[in-house]
């Protein structure tokens, strides 16, 4: 009895705190929020050079823009999935959705053999049927674009949406603007300017006055963050001297200008004032401005990407980028903002040599088209002749010359791929026949092969007769010089991996690692504003923003 009673005593102890633990929960879950409603503006951020590995490396660091797109949707492995990583062709994918290959866009400059001008280097962002045009001084165009942007389909949907660009360079604005844009402005010499036949308006006027003022007078050094420190020395790149520079701008330097956090800072005030002076966000319709921030890869060419250049350039970028939001959140816009990379990089093979990479080496010049035109002329017999073979550089796309007779080209042709697969820098070439019979990859951008990679950046008409790629961490750069002593272009994962980052106000962030490719953020971005698209007009997929039980994907029914 007594065992009983204690029994009792215990059970109806327990009884109170589960009696007062049921009564406090809710009598039904809780419905679950509402989605958020379309935005007003889409800001699509395009930092070029901007590689997932540098993101990873100074994430700890941001305090200021990136901060706030670190507490939306993150996605740290996002794939420029072609072999052609170069400016052209990853801008071509962030706002088309849609792989190099398909866009038309095989890479910065490419050549048409036929082509009825002197010239047969084309220029990504031309119209080389403009007379005033050379590869070199283009008549700025998105000719060559065969698909439309994100912009221009809104404004068939939405006739009134406002598509507007702004970048240093002109062929990040051709690609994310289209061939249908409001504004579109980059850098030229010493301000910034327009497409042909349009004036600059006023704020972009006011904006170059503000900058030309400061090229007149020049500017201090940037102070490095205490945490660049072990990054500040000096390192010997050929007879290039890298590693401590501070981008002191003296009176007079436009180029060093340009190769500075200056030119981002100088991108988004014209960006910000090109909002508020159109009313971006605030029209009947939404509108879109692109933004492309060029310094990561100035920077990244002339000093590499582990000097302290660098890292005073991601902490300038930082601070960028949280202005560029705040005098937007002033404006009183609703955004949704997505940030990416057109391709990656690779820093300078004398630093990754004293840095556990030792394989790191310069491309051999015997690579480059002039040796390879000498090569391929003694081994068919023919006489020596400068363009035999055309290329932008050692690696890529080569042409083979059509002033052959067919067979003796045809032999040209398997030949220099046979001359490109003998050294032992080429990891893999390809000729236009095999490639034009490989299918399009599909899967997971990372399992991809090299002839994956190398058939989503294939074109029938613009692609090379060889394309040749070149083996893991060769720099493509022979010889070092000032302002160009590391680049990007291969098809490894230092160039292709680039960071995807969304936010939007009010949005329950998330970080998902797995593979994602820049051709998901058109798809993922129509899906949220409601944009209507036809099926397999994107290569990518719509990527699910809602970190709830919500979709902000269609549905399939």
């Amino acid at each position: 009895m007594i065992r009983k009673n204690r029994l009792a005593a215990l059970f109806a102890s327990l009884a109170v705190p589960l009696v007062a633990c049921a009564s406090a929960l809710p009598a039904q879950a809780k419905p679950a929020p509402a989605p958020l409603p379309a935005p007003k503006l889409v800001l699509a951020i395009a930092v070029d050079q901007f590689s997932a590995d540098l993101f990873a490396q100074y994430r700890e660091h941001y305090t200021g823009g990136f901060a706030r797109l670190l507490k939306g949707a993150v996605y740290p492995s996002g794939f420029q999935s072609h072999a052609a990583t170069e400016t052209c062709p990853g801008h071509s994918t962030i706002l088309t959705g849609v792989h190099p290959g398909r866009a038309g866009i095989v890479a910065n400059n490419w050549y048409d053999l036929s082509a009825s001008r002197a010239e047969k280097r084309i220029y990504c962002a031309e119209d080389e049927k403009d007379p005033a045009s050379t590869s070199g001084k283009p008549v700025v165009s998105a000719v060559h674009l065969r698909v439309p942007t994100l912009g221009e389909r809104m404004k068939m949907q939405w006739p009134a949406s406002r598509n507007v660009a702004v970048s240093a360079k002109d062929r990040a604005v051709m690609m994310m603007g289209g061939h249908q844009i409001d504004a579109a402005y980059w850098w030229l010499g010493d301000k910034f300017v327009t497409l042909k036949g349009r004036a600059p308006v006023p704020v972009a006027v006011a904006e170059n006055a503000m900058v030309g003022a400061l090229l007149k007078k020049g500017a201090p050094a940037f102070t490095p963050p205490a945490y660049c420190a072990a990054h500040d020395r000096a390192l010997k790149a050929g007879e290039v001297e890298i590693g401590t520079g501070r981008f002191a701008l003296k009176a007079g330097q436009n180029d060093a200008f340009r190769v500075s956090p200056r030119i981002d800072a100088a991108t988004a005030d014209l960006a910000v004032a090109l909002a508020s002076d159109m009313k971006l966000g605030k029209g009947a319709a939404l509108d879109v401005l692109s933004v492309s921030f060029s310094a990561t890869d100035y920077i990244g060419h002339a000093y590499g990407t582990q000097g302290v250049e660098m890292c005073i350039q991601m902490a300038q970028l930082d601070a960028t980028l949280g202005s560029l939001f705040a005098r937007l959140d002033k404006q009183g816009i609703d955004y949704v903002a997505v940030l990416t990379a057109d391709h990656g990089g690779l820093d300078t093979p004398e630093r990754l040599d004293e840095q556990s990479l030792p394989d790191a080496t310069r491309v051999d010049v015997g690579l480059t088209p002039g040796k390879l035109s000498a090569a391929l002329a003694a081994k068919l017999g023919l006489p020596a002749a400068a363009g035999l073979v055309s290329s932008d550089g050692p690696f890529g796309d080569y042409y083979v010359s059509r002033a052959l007779p067919d067979a003796v080209r045809a032999k040209a042709i398997i030949e220099l791929a046979a001359l490109l697969g003998s050294s032992t820098q080429v990891a893999a070439v390809f000729t236009h026949e095999e490639l034009a019979r490989t299918p399009l990859p599909a899967g997971s951008p990372q399992d991809w092969t090299l002839k994956d990679r190398a058939r989503a950046s294939f074109d029938p008409e613009r692609s090379g007769d060889v394309v040749s790629l070149l083996r893991r961490v060769v720099v493509p750069i022979p010889r070092a010089a000032p302002g160009y002593t590391a680049t990007h272009g291969s098809p490894w994962d230092y160039d292709r991996r680039v960071p995807m980052l969304f936010w939007r106000k009010g949005m329950t962030g998330f970080e998902q690692p797995a593979p994602v490719e820049t051709v998901d953020i058109a798809p993922t971005l129509a899906a949220l504003i409601g944009l209507k698209v036809a099926e397999a007009s994107f290569d990518g997929r719509c990527l699910d923003l809602d970190a709830g039980p919500g979709n902000t994907c269609p549905v399939a029914k």
